[in-house]
């Protein structure tokens, strides 16, 4: 965890390295509590408020509250939400030809303009409802025996642990957890865990890139890298990761990554993807029955029945709104939006960071704790008085409140949720 003392001791190092990098500096918009906090922190490739403001003119939030949850699911932008209504209505027109005949099809040029953004062939990209979904494809389709052991850390996402937990009680599969550091600041330490863990029955390794409970990115590279010559395959949980900082599939050599589009991507609610490398596609069985002449077809994983094309399509208008604004801007954006909370709340003592301020290691998710207060009462305080969504962390190593910000955050709402944790701070939580 980041105390106050290794906070202040890094504001000595330049600036630069503090932040993201670059010329442009927002202009302050704290309040008076704020002090000397350091609000003009550069952003790189932003334009300052008044353009953030516009984009946050897209969404159509409730501006009564103040929405810290992203992580778990986001807004989708206006425009994104008008265009799977056009489909829908479209559709109910006729669905047997409306949605079958015209619509359907029309999710091929979805997959190409998707491939083509985030690197990596269009015959290796499945659009599924949720990453929970792309991650069992992976987690139920591999041919696993009584014995055989399936390797991740104890701050796995609960639904993937549950996955290979069924497995466990109706096949005999081993799941094998282990701890890693909060928060993590060595790559090659990660490796080495997981190396260290694995053992001659270990068949599979689960992996995310982004920890849900922390916002802790992992070395994926590094370990598929390391599993590889070992002949163990990565199922890498991209959940978090796909928007929200910017990077291709090409970057991580994976071969099995899932995601949800409904949270950094802002797609319509039950949209997500999966990457299969397309030499593993034929030997990865899909959760739902597909002909044996889909074998090695990426839409194999797709074969789910009845669905509608309108979530699918409405994809695209995520994608134009993800390349208006930039990928290297909206990472920008988001560590600013962490930094300027973390960073005001880090100058009290009490106030404890699960989640590295290094760009190397996190992006806008960061996870927060006050000493002596349950996080979950203060949590739920948030929300009753507040009316600030944020997200109780309770892992048997630690405790928080996860914070994730949007591009449609503004800072005056940073300043609302850090006043109250201030005073909380100073006065406790009130007793009932």
């Amino acid at each position: 965890m980041v105390s106050r003392r290794e906070f202040l001791g890094a504001l000595s190092v330049p600036a630069a390295s503090l932040a993201i990098g670059g010329s442009f500096a927002l202009r302050p918009l704290g309040t008076a509590e704020a002090g000397d906090i350091p609000h003009d922190l550069p952003n790189r490739q932003g334009r300052g408020e008044d353009f953030w403001f516009e984009c946050a003119r897209a969404f159509t939030v409730d501006r009564s509250l103040v929405n810290l949850n992203n992580g778990g699911v986001s807004p989708s932008p206006q425009f994104v939400q008008a265009a799977m209504k056009r489909h829908l209505d479209f559709s109910n027109a006729a669905p047997p030809y409306t949605m079958w005949r015209v619509l359907e099809p029309q999710r091929e040029a979805v997959r190409e303009r998707f491939a083509r953004r985030f690197g990596c062939d269009t015959e290796e990209i499945a659009f599924t409802r949720n990453a929970s979904e792309g991650l069992q494809i992976c987690q139920l389709g591999f041919d696993l025996r009584r014995g055989d052991e399936v390797l991740t850390t104890n701050q796995d996402y609960p639904r993937m642990l549950t996955t290979f937990k069924q497995r466990e009680r109706r096949e005999g599969i081993v799941l094998k957890q282990f701890s890693i550091p909060i928060p993590a600041e060595d790559d090659d330490h990660i490796v080495a865990l997981f190396e260290q863990h694995i053992t001659p029955k270990t068949k599979l390794i689960l992996m995310c890139h982004v920890i849900n409970i922390t916002g802790q990115l992992l070395p994926v590279r590094k370990v598929v890298a390391m599993a590889r010559a070992k002949g163990i395959p990565v199922i890498v949980d991209g959940a978090h990761a796909l928007a929200h900082f910017d990077f291709r599939l090409s970057d991580l050599d994976c071969d099995y990554y899932a995601t949800s589009l409904h949270k950094w991507l802002f797609a319509p609610h039950g949209t997500g993807s999966l990457y299969v490398r397309r030499d593993k596609i034929a030997d990865l069985w899909p959760l739902m029955a597909a002909s044996e002449e889909q074998e090695d077809d990426i839409r194999k994983f797709e074969e789910i029945g009845t669905h509608p094309a309108a979530n699918t399509l409405a994809i695209s208008e995520a994608l134009t709104f993800h390349q208006g604004i930039g990928g290297e801007r909206k990472e920008a954006r988001l560590r600013f939006l962490r930094d300027y909370w973390a960073r005001r709340l880090l100058t009290h003592d009490r106030v404890k960071l699960h989640t590295s301020l290094k760009p190397a290691f996190s992006c806008g998710i960061a996870t927060v704790q006050i000493d002596g207060v349950d996080s979950s009462e203060l949590n739920d305080w948030l929300w009753k008085e507040h009316r600030i969504l944020t997200t109780a962390i309770n892992h048997d190593e630690f405790q928080g409140v996860r914070i994730s910000p949007s591009v449609y955050t503004m800072l005056p709402e940073l300043d609302r949720f850090c006043d109250a944790m201030e005073h909380v701070v100073r006065h406790g939580l009130p007793t009932a």
